[in-house]
């Protein structure tokens, strides 16, 4: 009998393959894609209980296309001539990482919402089912499984190739960052859930750092690329500090840093260090990885080189618009010369932001923790508890009321 775990693993490795070669074949994603989920479930049930077969990529492919033949209703003549092309060896129809890099490109278009995009990544590359996506999200599978089918409705409508565009083509940059972006915003939402009762979603995370090396093998010498996945190695080798027995958020500066992953921060350090020796003008992930490998060099938070990490917000400023890029020169400001600069820097970000941190709650934390620098204790209990207030994540929650709590006993009068 063979392991589950070990099934489940190589199912989700082929996943992507062999979607990405009945794709090519019959040009019909849609189908394809259900059709190859129907063959892994099939194959989760059949595997642990009669072993692996000898080639499973060829099993599950023969799977598929006969799934996808009946779905289609397709003459006996067909299926007998695809089940014949299943037979053949892959390469036939291209290196299996072409056809996950054109997946992804397929399921990170631009034309996408990113919601949409992330939700398809995970079920097409990533290998995870409706229900596992949903619950991941938070929300019902019904309503996960409504978003992906509008998700590749809209692919069909809009007649995406299956393609990884080539170099120089007009939309490969663009399309290649929505790819870029989609890893991003997965790999953040696993590291700190956006709300809910946990601080961490690890499987989600773990997805995003899977399919970033996927993409990195795949175009090694995209340094954007590689400074993405630098960025998730240095932030990822963090997590064991990052929480309590209770799972309550400790902050970076408490937290022990002989917890963190010296092999991840290693691995990451290299890696970018490698993207800049190959010269070009630095990228938003390339710079957001070196603030995270300034942060991770220190083996204490005193030894931090904030005026370094303040420079490098200053030229990401350059390359992004993202106000939490501010924000966090703010924290950096006030770090390496004292909170007044910051507190000022904050206010110019709040009378001009119109956008994401109009009344968000991080906006509200970074103030209450300058004010609180700069001794304005009543002013900065008051951010705390509007941050507090805010936030749907429960951890950030818990963590910035015990801030609020802690300030104002320390801030009371004496009694007696």
């Amino acid at each position: 009998m063979t392991d589950g775990p070990g099934v489940e693993d190589l199912l989700r490795s082929l996943a992507p393959q062999v979607l990405g070669l009945l794709a090519r074949r019959r040009e019909d994603f849609d189908a394809c894609e259900d059709a190859v989920q129907e063959a892994l479930i099939t194959a989760a049930r059949h595997w642990p209980v009669h072993g692996i077969p000898e080639n499973p990529r060829g099993w599950l492919l023969l799977t598929a296309t006969r799934r996808h033949t009946d779905q289609v209703r397709s003459e006996a003549a067909r299926r007998r001539r695809e089940e014949r092309v299943a037979r053949e060896p892959a390469p036939a129809a291209g290196p299996a990482g072409d056809d996950t890099l054109a997946l992804l490109f397929m399921c990170c278009h631009p034309t996408l919402t990113p919601a949409s995009a992330i939700a398809l990544t995970l079920r097409a590359v990533g290998g995870l089912t409706t229900a596992e996506i949903a619950a991941a999200y938070l929300v019902p599978e019904a309503t996960m499984a409504q978003r992906i089918s509008r998700a590749k409705q809209r692919l069909k409508a809009r007649s995406v190739v299956f393609e990884v565009p080539v170099p120089g083509a007009p939309d490969r940059s663009a399309r290649l960052g929505s790819v870029l972006h989609v890893l991003y915003l997965l790999f953040n939402e696993g590291y700190t859930a956006s709300g809910g009762s946990v601080l961490h979603r690890a499987d989600l995370s773990a997805e995003a750092v899977r399919l970033a090396r996927q993409v990195h093998r795949l175009l090694p010498d995209e340094g954007e690329v590689a400074g993405l996945l630098a960025l998730m190695l240095l932030t990822e080798a963090r997590r064991p500090a990052r929480t309590g027995p209770h799972g309550e958020l400790i902050p970076l500066a408490e937290q022990d840093r002989t917890l963190w992953d010296r092999r991840l921060i290693q691995e990451g350090s290299t890696l970018l260090i490698g993207t800049f020796a190959k010269g070009g003008g630095p990228g938003t992930y390339r710079l957001q990885a070196a603030v995270a490998a300034v942060h991770d060099a220190a083996a204490r938070a005193e030894d931090t080189d904030w005026p370094q990490i303040h420079g490098l917000y200053e030229l990401l400023e350059h390359v992004t618009d993202n106000p939490l890029v501010t924000l966090n020169r703010a924290v950096a400001l006030a770090m390496a010369d004292g909170p007044a600069a910051a507190l000022a820097l904050l206010d110019e970000l709040a009378a001009e932001d119109r956008g994401p941190l109009a009344g968000h709650h991080r906006m509200h934390a970074v103030r209450a923790h300058l004010l609180e620098m700069a001794g304005e204790a009543a002013s900065a209990l008051r951010h705390y508890r509007l941050a507090a207030a805010l936030t749907t994540s429960t951890p950030e929650q818990r963590y910035l009321t015990t801030k609020a709590a802690r300030l104002y006993e320390s801030s009371r009068p004496p009694t007696g």
